[in-house]
């Protein structure tokens, strides 16, 4: 009774991420299993600067992790993190004559400080804003900056000749290929950002499109393939095992009888049940023949 009294108040120290339970990377829409937990872990997409002004250069880094929160790094203040239960999160850098920068954290999305994720899940097929596209979108809520409500919209698009994690290269390799532009680079990546949409004053929406085979539905509701053609099954094993079986008993009652009575056909057992098996076989031959022919109902015995 003190427990039950005290109950209401325990769920309250419970971490909102262990209450309400989130998108894991599994889901069935439409009767169609989508299993993308292969793409489970931090992946992110790295926007240049769009300023023309040499003085101030803006780097924004989009991470997202569509089947749990993104994990924190040690090496960074947590001031220049996304908060805990985060799944989708932008990290601004704001550089005056290529300074130090300035980190503004933006989370996107995730059981964040009591708000949640409260995702929705479509199947692409159905929805008719994206006719002739398969895959799964996935809208994630959760995230505030600035006093403003944020939202992240992931399209996971069909495309069997990706897993999904092309292109992801390192921060150092990323310098290296500084010079090339955003379209070679982008057509490499399998993860793309797509827009960060700031018109309206009560919503921000932050768009990424994703490529990779776990969202075709091939793929996703193709049952396992067979495994009898590769081992034997259950009943040839039972065949196999009676077979050595009966041998074994057979041999073992032979050799039994035979050092106790000398060699002869006597020393099987039940030798007299094994002659008249021939016998027995024809007889019931003659029974499911005659049933088949109609003369199932005519009783008496047939001699053999």
């Amino acid at each position: 009774m003190r427990f039950a009294r005290h109950l209401p108040s325990l769920l309250l120290l419970v971490p909102p991420a262990l209450v309400v339970a989130s998108f894991n990377c599994q889901t069935t829409q439409d009767g169609v299993q989508f299993d993308l937990r292969a793409l489970r872990g931090s992946h992110s997409v790295v926007i240049p600067s769009s300023t023309e002004d040499p003085v101030v250069s803006v780097n924004r880094t989009w991470t997202i992790n569509p089947c749990f929160p993104i994990e924190r790094e040690k090496d960074s203040p947590l001031e220049e993190q996304c908060p805990e239960g985060t799944r989708v999160c932008g990290i601004e850098q704001v550089s005056l004559n290529h300074g130090a920068p300035t980190i503004y954290v933006i989370p996107i999305a995730g059981d964040i400080d009591g708000r949640h994720t409260d995702e929705e899940l479509k199947r692409l097929k159905t929805s008719d804003a994206v006719a002739g596209k398969e895959g799964l979108r996935l809208t994630l809520n959760g995230g505030l900056y600035d006093k403003v409500k944020q939202q992240a919209v992931v399209e996971f698009i069909c495309d069997l000749d990706r897993t999904g994690l092309e292109g992801e290269k390192g921060e150092k390799e990323t310098e290296k290929r500084e010079t090339e532009t955003e379209t070679e680079t982008e057509t490499e990546k399998s993860l793309k950002f797509v827009s960060y949409d700031t018109d309206d004053k009560e919503l921000h929406v932050l768009r990424l499109e994703w490529k990779t085979k776990y969202a075709c539905e091939v793929v996703a509701s193709d049952p396992p393939p067979d495994q009898g053609s590769s081992s034997w099954g259950f009943f040839t094993w039972f065949i196999i095992i009676l077979f050595l079986g009966v041998a074994a008993y057979l041999i073992f009652r032979s050799w039994l009888a035979y050092n106790r009575y000398g060699a002869s056909w006597d020393i099987l057992p039940h030798s007299d049940t094994i002659r008249d098996i021939p016998y027995l076989l024809k007889d019931w031959s003659r029974r499911v023949i005659g049933t088949l022919q109609g003369g199932g109902a005519r009783g008496g015995y047939s001699a053999v």
